[in-house]
């Protein structure tokens, strides 16, 4: 079978070919009758995930060559499950919505991450960590390939899966080869027989394009998770019949900077105050930032490993006792004993959806602190947001500079768009040129299965 696979910063999705549906296309249950699974992993530990993958490879002889690389790691996770007494039938990973819970309700005794698409152009890896970026995607790739098939008549063999035009903001094409190619091995291992990538920015186009009776000029907007990617694409009846769009991208630009960035700004702004942030020492000297930016940095991997360090620990050890208010670096302490910085960041992120249709929220905080909470309004998230919001808009104009024409329409597309304060940035750059929202969740979906009926028919 054929499928566009969309494995996201935020979420993930796979669509099928289905002519009994409206759109033609239909996004598969992933978890009950969720068709967008966050993009978490769980796992009791982190060398058991490699066991995990070796255990899911079908391909004998990929199977073969996966446990004489990885002969090392299976060795450290059959120690691990003795070392935890973990039985050879019980679980020992989770994705999407049960990633979540597991790490909620045992944040210090398991591996969790998330957006792991965000590290897979980062530039400097050494080869174990490479290979273990890799072990963490086809682990999620096997799960929900196998929860999509759940609901099918057979194995999806053929698929199109999305990427951004960058996926760093640095590293240029090294950065974006190392992440194809994760991508493509993860794929592999994953019982994927034929895999090509698409411009995320694109498909999304594509799902559009469908429905456009004239030809247009479009620019595509697709503020994800963990990229933004801005296109310029010629669209319309006579451009999508043909099998090759490369004269149509007139302009594209696409950059590390996402609805994660949202959540991790408005995370220092809005809720580092109750932790310290903005508090004196006894001398009358701030409090340094460093600490408190590195916490909430979740999708930065030297950021946690200078907060998680000991020296880091030492130095807030050090401040809680010359602090004017010394119990609230107690609680940043205890933020980085229990690891519980990826559950702030994602109260940030309820906190930026429900500040999309009210003027006022107060965050539950309870897990840090009992009755402790922290009231954001919109004024203060406009502020927080403000450098990654203009960093969106600035890659707007690089694609239109680059195509050296103005739009006939702005295409949005990916969840983050659908926040006031991005709307109101593109509009402020753009003026009266007409606004057009996909479906901020499915329509890369739906372009990459069209894109992939199409190659692999």
């Amino acid at each position: 079978m054929i499928a566009g696979f969309d494995y996201g910063s935020s979420n993930c999705a796979i669509g099928v070919l289905n002519t009994t549906s409206p759109s033609g296309i239909e996004l598969l249950p992933l978890h009950g009758d969720q068709r967008f699974l966050p993009s978490t992993l769980y796992a009791l530990s982190r060398e058991l995930i490699c066991e995990a993958v070796a255990k899911q490879i079908e391909n004998p002889v990929l199977r073969e060559r996966y446990m004489a690389e990885r002969a090392n790691q299976l060795r450290m996770a059959a120690a691990s499950r003795r070392e935890h007494d973990i039985q050879s039938g019980e679980q020992t990973l989770f994705v999407g919505e049960a990633a979540i819970e597991n790490y909620i309700d045992l944040p210090e005794e398991g591996y969790f991450i998330k957006s792991p698409k965000s590290f897979l152009g980062v530039s400097g890896l050494r080869a174990e960590h490479l290979a273990f970026f890799e072990d963490i995607v086809s682990a999620m790739m096997c799960e929900i390939k196998k929860a999509a098939e759940r609901n099918l008549d057979g194995k999806i063999r053929h698929t199109v899966i999305g990427r951004p035009v960058n996926f760093q903001g640095t590293g240029g094409e090294d950065s974006n080869r190392q992440a194809s190619e994760i991508l493509h091995r993860a794929a592999a291992r994953a019982g994927f027989e034929s895999v090509e990538l698409l411009y995320e920015p694109l498909a999304a186009g594509i799902n559009f394009e469908s429905d456009l009776t004239d030809n247009k000029t479009v620019l595509v907007v697709d503020v994800g998770g963990g990229t933004t990617d801005c296109s310029v694409v010629r669209m319309g009846p006579d451009h999508r019949v043909k099998a090759e769009r490369k004269d149509d991208f007139l302009g594209h630009s696409g950059s590390r900077v996402g609805g994660n960035d949202l959540d991790i700004n408005l995370a220092y702004k809005g809720l580092m105050p109750v932790f310290g942030l903005g508090g004196q020492l006894k001398s009358g000297r701030p409090l340094p930032t460093q600490p408190y930016w590195n916490a909430v940095s979740v999708n930065d991997i030297p950021a946690q490993t200078e907060f998680n360090s000991m020296q880091n620990i030492e130095l807030m050890e050090q401040l809680q006792r010359d602090a004017q208010e010394p119990h609230k670096l107690g609680r940043l302490l205890q933020l980085q004993e229990h690891k519980q910085n990826y559950q702030l960041v994602r109260s940030a992120e309820q906190t930026k959806i429900k500040l999309s249709d009210q003027a006022e929220y107060d965050v539950d905080l309870g897990y840090i602190d009992k009755d402790l909470t922290q009231r954001i309004g919109t004024d203060l998230y406009e502020q927080a947001v403000e450098r990654p919001v203009s960093k969106i808009v600035d890659l707007m104009s690089e694609a239109l500079t680059q195509a050296q024409c103005q739009p006939d329409l702005i295409y949005v597309t990916g969840g983050t768009a659908k926040s006031p304060v991005v709307r109101e940035a593109i509009a402020r750059k753009l003026g009266d040129i007409p606004v057009v929202d996909g479906d901020h969740f499915g329509s890369v979906t739906a372009g990459l299965t069209q894109w992939a009926e199409k190659i692999y028919r």
